[in-house]
């Protein structure tokens, strides 16, 4: 991922965009936008669109950044605001093979799940979104347990007590994925106690992401569809 450290050399972006990447793990480089200067995203926009057009994710790209970029760049874009999520040059083609499910605890989560959601479709990865069904309410979990598990890989998203990846994660075969997020009152403390809780979950190995990291997640789901052997 293409992160802030500008490097300026004669007033222009040292960018280094990692062109190759793909060729090497599969999938490209993406533009985190969160710490980006909007000159300097402009900038580093006007770099690829000089290019061979490929496809090209940007991530944690608010509204407001959003608004200041040239129109000749934004006209190009699918961007969604709620995730802060923009394609320039469309997405891959879709995998023949794979199937992820993204799962939510609460509907405060489904920011953070649209970007798994979002990245997963830039990378051609087919996907079922299952919101709100955290552990508050078992009979969610119950009722949608078989079609969650139609997928080869699951993503849980959750915030507060993160106790529904320890129950999925007694409940499926498949490789799961977790990601804490930021929701939750005081002691939960932006995440902490929801990292800490898929840290120390009971359930055998689960893999977790760092907090609010939906686009993580999908990568690394991308990395174990790919290793899917088409049938």
């Amino acid at each position: 991922m293409l992160s802030a450290g500008p490097g300026l050399c004669g007033g222009h972006v040292n960018s280094n965009f990692d062109y190759r990447r793909c060729d090497r793990i599969g999938m490209p480089e993406c533009i985190y936008c969160a710490s980006k200067d909007p000159h300097l995203l402009q900038e580093l926009l006007a770099e690829l669109c000089r290019k061979k057009p490929h496809p090209i994710l940007l991530t944690r790209l608010s509204e407001e950044t959003f608004e200041k970029l040239d129109p000749a760049y934004t006209c190009e874009m699918n961007y969604d605001a709620f995730s802060e999520t923009a394609f320039l040059h469309g997405v891959f083609p879709k995998l023949s093979t794979g199937l992820v499910s993204v799962v939510t605890a609460g509907t405060g989560d489904l920011s953070v799940a649209t970007e798994t959601t979002r990245t997963l479709e830039y990378l051609g990865v087919p996907f079922q979104l299952f919101p709100d069904i955290g552990v508050a309410g078992l009979w969610r979990i119950e009722g949608n347990l078989e079609a969650i598990n139609r997928a080869h890989v699951i993503v849980v998203i959750a915030g507060m007590d993160a106790a529904i990846v320890s129950v999925l994660g007694g409940l499926t075969p498949k490789p799961l994925i977790a990601v804490p997020t930021s929701v939750g009152y005081g002691v939960a403390q932006g995440g902490q106690c929801a990292l800490n809780s898929m840290l120390s979950s009971c359930a055998p190995g689960v893999t977790v992401m760092n907090i609010d990291n939906g686009y993580g997640a999908a990568c690394a789901a991308f990395r174990i569809i790919k290793q899917i052997k088409p049938t």
